[in-house]
């Protein structure tokens, strides 16, 4: 290196170095003027290059001792210029992180550690360059700086990752999505639904190291606190919190969230943020107690596992099956409890032919045996001596049984019993207290037993691990009936629909109305089976017996279509995400559920177009429509809808449309049936359907300005 660039770079590194020093002496009370803030903000542009140059760097330097390098006059300039490069790059980044650093919402673990890492990496880097010179610096020396500083060079970027993108932001992607999913029994609405949005979008920015707006995601307390700004939501108000106003900003708007740059929400996230706001978020609230038709409940339902059997993992071999083949006949059946599960399960039949040697014969399987069913059987006392051999018996049922509370103390052995089932046992408590001392027993039947209700109050209060079923307790007030049941298969018929109605109680009066008006005892018209409909029709139902209180009101649509397409294609394509079964959706005779993520949907934000043709001309007079509203996710009924007709894709004209009014906020949820009426005076072979959705969503939606979707999973021809 020529002398003027050595004495310029020795100049530049000290002062750089000092200035470093002079910036942590002032730790706290360094104040950074506004016009000086951009250079701080630079950090994040300028460090990539003093990574590069001094990992190349210090890899050259670990190898300058080797004898085909020592006296290699470009590969010593070369590594010089390198070092002194990557040294300044890296003391200039550090001031600029230490000027960044005094900003608002900056601080905590991660930014401690990658500022100190930062600062090891210039100075080291700077002593390097000081010493690699002279004549005391060795192969060891020269070996040790060069790691020293890699590792110092990882450190810290780790730590600056972690800043500015969260924790696990490299290995995110590869890490097992569902090891962490929680079952839908036990999950939380906020932590197992909520939360995983705010860690996957927004922590990154909002953390206890990086409080942007001075904004925290982390916990229950700092999100009920806000940040500068206010509040973060208001609860039952999506349209009034900012968290949703923000996320519904266009992304080029500066206070759009999650900022340009950043993974943004889904659209399924924004409306479970949306939801979740809308019901007033509760922190404890569990997932299970959300109704089953809230719209919450169906989309969160997807990033969840299904509900946990209660399959336990055995420790036993199998038992042989030639024993069981032999062992099982008509009274005496054996059956595995779940598929290559070594337990079995017991249950005898017959009391005419039971006596104890049909259980002395199960003892060749008697540890592979977890669950008994004696029920009604005459097992006596002396049985359960033999009983008690089953080492591995979780469940037993001995109801309506001829044992005695003084025999149960056989029962005591087995240490692994949950479940004991005693109906019609006559017990007193003292035998009730002999079976508690059983600890794995978690559940006990003892209705009809003679134990009052003075007994079991002090038992059940000593033995809260244990479940005491005492049966059904008639407190002389009416029950509810349940609502009556469609039997229907289809609720799509072609020419007629005979109408099957039923109800699990016997004797119930199903009453129905078809003109809209709540079905009562009297008015309405009494359910007997051969009722024929021809039209599509609302049937509400109710069910009525004396004695009880009626039913809730249940309501069936069944709709009419003569004619079905022989063939049907998109003119223009739904979203990716709402394709159903491709066109074939509208014309499949199965309705979309509740759930508009169940596959059966067609959805778009764009005109949605689709061209049905007949073989034979048809006389068209109608076309019914089944659409979805549900505003909370910006799905509106379609602004307009137009059905042109002709004898070929050539020769259409517009036989028909239905339009619809601006959407009110308080539009409820609903799916129903438009109906569009044609003037049509011949049969047609061709039909051109045309969905149009909101071009702009009101201004009381969160999402205001943007196109709304329209969601649609049928077409009836009439």
């Amino acid at each position: 290196m020529k002398g003027n660039h050595r004495a310029f770079a020795d100049g530049a590194l000290f002062a750089l170095n000092i200035f470093i020093l002079v910036l942590l002496i002032a730790g706290d009370s360094l104040v950074v003027p506004q016009w000086l803030q951009p250079v701080g903000r630079l950090h994040p542009l300028i460090l990539h290059f003093p990574i590069v140059i001094l990992m190349l760097a210090m890899v050259l330097e670990f190898f300058r001792f080797r004898a085909e390098f020592a006296n290699e006059k470009l590969y010593q300039n070369f590594t010089n210029y390198l070092l002194v490069l990557g040294a300044l790059l890296s003391s200039l980044t550090v001031i600029m992180g230490l000027l960044l650093s005094r900003e608002p919402g900056y601080e905590g673990g991660n930014l401690l550690w990658h500022k100190w890492f930062g600062i090891s990496v210039a100075f080291v880097g700077y002593g390097v360059y000081l010493i690699r010179n002279t004549a005391k610096y060795t192969v060891t020396l020269a070996k040790t700086g060069a790691l020293v500083t890699v590792f110092c060079l990882i450190v810290a970027g780790h730590f600056g990752a972690n800043l500015t993108h969260g924790d696990d932001f490299v290995l995110g992607p590869v890490m097992d999505k569902d090891k962490n999913k929680v079952s839908i029994d036990k999950a939380f609405v906020y932590q197992d639904v909520i939360r995983p949005i705010f860690e996957a979008k927004c922590q990154s920015c909002h953390n206890a190291d990086k409080m942007k707006g001075g904004l925290m995601l982390t916990s229950q307390a700092a999100i009920l606190k806000g940040g500068k700004n206010g509040k973060l939501f208001i609860p039952g108000d999506p349209a009034m919190s900012l968290l949703l106003q923000r996320v519904h900003m266009p992304e080029s708007e500066k206070k759009h969230m999650p900022p340009a740059g950043k993974p943004q929400l889904t659209d399924e996230e924004k409306v479970l943020l949306y939801l979740w706001v809308k019901n007033k978020p509760d922190f404890k609230k569990k997932f299970i107690d959300l109704p089953a038709t809230d719209s919450l409940r169906m989309i969160a339902a997807t990033l969840l596992k299904p509900a946990e059997s209660a399959e336990e993992v055995y420790d036993f071999s199998a038992a042989d099956d030639k024993e069981i083949k032999k062992l099982n006949n008509n009274y005496r059946v054996i059956y595995p409890l779940a598929k290559e599960s070594p337990a079995l399960a017991v249950n005898i039949y017959n009391k005419s032919t039971y006596n104890i040697k049909v259980l002395d014969e199960l003892s060749p399987i008697k540890k592979q045996v977890v669950s008994l069913d004696l029920n009604k059987m005459p097992v006596k006392d002396a049985d359960l001596k033999t009983i008690a051999q089953f080492e591995n018996l979780h469940r037993l049922n001995l109801n309506f049984s001829d044992v005695t509370g003084g025999g149960l103390k056989e029962l005591a052995s087995l240490k692994l019993l949950k479940s004991l089932s005693l109906a019609g046992v006559k017990l007193n408590p003292a035998d009730v207290k002999q079976l508690t001392a059983i600890k794995s027993l978690t559940e006990l039947a003892i209705w009809d037993t003679g134990l009052k209700t003075a007994d079991l109050v002090p038992l059940q209060k000593a033995n809260k691990h244990i479940t005491l079923l005492t049966g059904f307790k008639d407190d002389g007030r009416p029950l509810k009936l349940t609502s009556p049941q469609l039997k229907n298969t289809a609720v799509i018929f072609k020419q007629s629909y005979l109408l099957q109605l039923g109800n699990p109680i016997k004797g119930t009066d199903i009453r129905y109305t078809t003109d809209g008006s709540a079905p009562d005892s009297i008015h309405a018209i009494s359910y007997k089976p051969g009722v024929l409909f021809t039209q599509n029709t609302v049937i509400r139902a109710r069910a009525f017996k004396a004695g009880w209180i009626g039913s809730d009101t249940v309501q069936f649509n069944i709709y009419k279509s003569t004619y079905t397409p022989d063939s049907i294609s998109f003119l223009t394509y739904p979203d990716s995400k709402y394709k159903g079964e491709g066109p074939k959706t509208m014309i499949d005779k199965e309705l979309g559920s509740g759930n508009f993520g169940d596959g059966k949907w067609l959805a778009s934000q764009k005109d949605l177009e689709l061209l049905m043709w007949f073989n034979k001309p048809v006389d068209l007079h109608s076309v019914n429509l089944n659409v979805m509203r549900n505003t909370g996710p910006q799905i509106f009924l379609p602004a307009k809808v137009e059905v042109w007709g002709g004898t070929d894709q050539s020769h259409l004209k517009l036989l028909g449309s239905v339009t619809h009014a601006v959407p009110l906020k308080n539009d409820p949820y609903s799916i129903m049936n438009l109906e569009c009426k044609l003037k049509n005076g011949q049969p047609i072979s061709c039909i051109k359907l045309v969905a149009r959705p909101l071009k702009s969503v009101p201004a009381w939606h969160p999402a205001k300005g943007k196109p709304a979707w329209v969601f649609m999973d049928e077409v009836f021809l009439n």
